[in-house]
């Protein structure tokens, strides 16, 4: 296997918080910002810790996380609202701290680091997590279903 491109590499650290001023990963994370190509945000949102390369396809799996809610039994996420999608790329580049990803699609997809509210959503979903157990956890890294049917549907 050949050595990681530059804006991959990056992409995996946005994604796993190995940007974090104080060191500590869960401080720091990634968001999601993407635009139409007359430049309007269209989504916008933190992003999971986990992601998925399809490298013949130039895609990337990534769960963005909408569908949280506060509870009586604090913060939750809805799984099946909180599910995969993905990202098919015609190029990719870095552009400053971010990963810029030009999608087939026309529009253009903004890897970057979570703040404010964003990044509090990434932390309730870090907390969320340690609810699952070991086989949730697992099915939700793969990346690889539709449609979530156990707990938290």
């Amino acid at each position: 296997m050949t050595a990681a491109q530059p804006w991959r590499q990056r992409f995996e650290d946005l994604l796993a918080g190995n940007h974090s001023s104080t060191g500590d990963p869960v401080d720091a994370g990634a968001r999601l910002v993407v635009a139409d190509p007359d430049g309007n945000e269209v989504f916008r949102a933190a992003l999971a810790r986990h992601h998925r390369f399809a490298d013949a396809e130039q895609l990337v799996w990534i769960r963005p996380l909408v569908g949280g809610a506060d509870t009586e039994d604090g913060y939750l996420f809805n799984l099946s609202a909180t599910r995969r999608r993905s990202l098919r790329w015609q190029t990719a580049q870095l552009d400053g701290d971010s990963v810029v990803l030009e999608l087939v699609t026309g529009q253009r997809a903004r890897i970057e680091p979570a703040e404010n509210t964003d990044l509090v959503e990434l932390e309730r979903w870090d907390h969320f997590t340690d609810r699952l157990t070991v086989a949730e956890n697992e099915a939700l890294i793969q990346l690889d279903a539709d449609s979530w049917q156990g707990r938290y549907a």
